[in-house]
C-alpha cells in the first residue's frame, strides 16, 4: 500500500510559481515601465505508457494562466521579456512519453505603467 502510494505521488504532475521583488532603480525595463518583480512559472507531468499523469502541459497554461496570472496578482500591468521553454511533443520526443516526463517553463519581468504613459 505505501509503496503504491509513493509511486503515484512520484508520478503526479507538479507546478510551481516563483516570484522575486526587484528594486526599480536596479532593473531597467524601458521607458514608461517600472519593474516590480521577476516571475517564473513551471509545470511538469509524468508519462507512463503514453498516458499523461495527470497531464496538461502546454504553453497556454504556463504563460497565460500561471505567469500572467501571478504577475497580475502582484499588481503588474503587463509582463515583458517573456522567455519560454517546453519539451517538444513530436518527432523522436514521442518516445519520452513511453516512460518519462514533459515540462514547460515561462519567465518574465512584471511591470507597471509609469507616469500614465502605458504602451501596450
Amino acid at each position: 500500500m505505501i509503496r503504491s502510494l509513493a509511486i503515484v505521488t512520484a508520478l503526479a504532475a507538479c507546478s510551481s510559481i516563483q516570484t522575486v521583488r526587484v528594486q526599480p532603480e536596479n532593473v531597467y525595463a524601458g521607458e514608461h515601465y517600472k519593474p516590480i518583480a521577476i516571475v517564473r512559472a513551471h509545470i511538469t507531468s509524468a508519462y507512463v505508457l503514453f498516458i499523461p499523469i495527470p497531464g496538461h502541459v502546454d504553453l497556454d497554461r504556463v504563460v497565460n494562466t500561471m505567469l500572467i496570472g501571478a504577475a497580475k496578482a502582484l499588481g503588474a500591468d503587463k509582463v515583458i521579456n517573456i522567455q519560454v521553454d517546453i519539451t517538444p511533443d513530436d518527432g523522436i520526443w514521442v518516445l519520452r512519453r513511453l516512460l518519462g516526463w514533459r515540462s514547460a517553463e515561462a519567465s518574465g519581468l512584471a511591470v507597471v505603467a509609469d507616469d500614465g504613459k502605458f504602451q501596450p
